[in-house]
């Protein structure tokens, strides 16, 4: 019996590498769904339907976009898990994705493991804002209020846990201040309360705040990449204004389940990358305020890495309870 069970093991491993090595030769063979892990109409959305768009035209075959929302993107993801080998299953996500091994107690998988990042499709940056009456004009200023009067000063975000709380205490801990964290259910509801002096700071998506910044109800004290942003070349970098290194970025990864083959990666990626170039691409993304992607498929590998790596060291200092 013995040799009986491994036997069949072995022959079930032989079929699965056949199974593999089919779709390294024959990829796309059938309908290609993208899982978008959140609801339809949002950002990661858009962008999925963009990339669906335009791999249906490359590829030949339908690509459906689906979505499954709730629980930061983890039921969504994890169906991808499911279909480790198989590339007519892809994922499109955001930061959450790098954010939720370190926030969660367990996760259904292993976000280093179980996934294969394919392309980086797109980022957008973020801004510090404050409420246009808070008496800082740049961070520098910013800084010594808040080392003057130390716990005195709130910023505001999404909610525990998300990309402008996170970014909100890695500030803290570069700059050694003692801020406060005021969450909210929503960026709607946290950008009101900081225009009408509630809060008097948060760090929010440019795409959001730049109307109210431009109106003259919020002040922009820095943004969070390394180069200035076009549309406001006047606010200094993060890194600029001290902190060097401060980079927070709201992105976008296209990502398969893991054991992919070689071939299917490469071809993903070059395909995606050639989408990510054409001017037509270039010109949507720019509309919905984001700036495409440029980093090759093992950049993006060690990008995702890398920004796993950081939140889990930001969520360690700034004592975040995990869920």
């Amino acid at each position: 019996m013995r040799f009986v069970r491994a036997l069949l093991l072995a022959v079930g491993c032989l079929l699965g590498l056949f199974g593999l090595e089919a779709y390294g030769q024959s990829f796309p063979s059938k309908a290609v769904r993208i899982i978008v892990p959140f609801p339809a109409g949002g950002l990661t959305d858009i962008l999925g339907r963009v990339v669906a768009g335009q791999m249906q035209s490359a590829w030949g075959v339908p690509v459906i976009v689906e979505n499954v929302s709730g629980a930061s993107g983890i039921p969504g993801s994890e169906q991808v898990v499911r279909s480790a080998g198989d590339p007519h299953l892809l994922l499109v996500t955001a930061p959450h994705h790098t954010i939720n091994p370190s926030l969660y107690k367990s996760l259904p998988y292993d976000t280093k493991r179980d996934f294969t990042p394919l392309a980086f499709i797109a980022s957008t940056p973020n801004v510090l804002f404050v409420n246009s009456s808070f008496p800082a004009r740049t961070v520098a200023e910013l800084l010594r209020l808040a080392k003057d009067k130390p716990g005195s000063i709130g910023f505001a975000s999404t909610g525990t846990g998300g990309g402008n709380h996170l970014a909100g205490e890695l500030f803290k801990g570069m700059a050694g201040v003692e801020i406060f964290h005021v969450p909210y259910k929503g960026e709607a509801p946290a950008v009101s309360d900081v225009i009408a002096g509630h809060v008097p700071m948060m760090f929010g998506g440019l795409t959001v705040a730049m109307p109210h910044i431009s109106s003259g109800k919020l002040r922009a004290l820095g943004v969070t990449t390394l180069r200035r942003v076009p549309s406001l070349p006047e606010v200094p970098t993060l890194d600029e204004s001290g902190l060097k290194g401060f980079e927070v970025l709201g992105w976008f990864g296209l990502y398969g389940p893991a054991r992919l083959p070689a071939a299917v990666v490469s071809r993903i990626a070059s395909d995606m990358s050639t989408m990510l170039n054409s001017n037509e691409v270039h010109a949507r993304l720019t509309k919905f305020g984001v700036e495409p992607g440029t980093l090759n498929q093992p950049e993006f590998v060690r990008y995702v890495d890398n920004e796993i790596a950081k939140w889990a060291r930001v969520i360690e200092q700034a004592k975040i309870p995990k869920e």
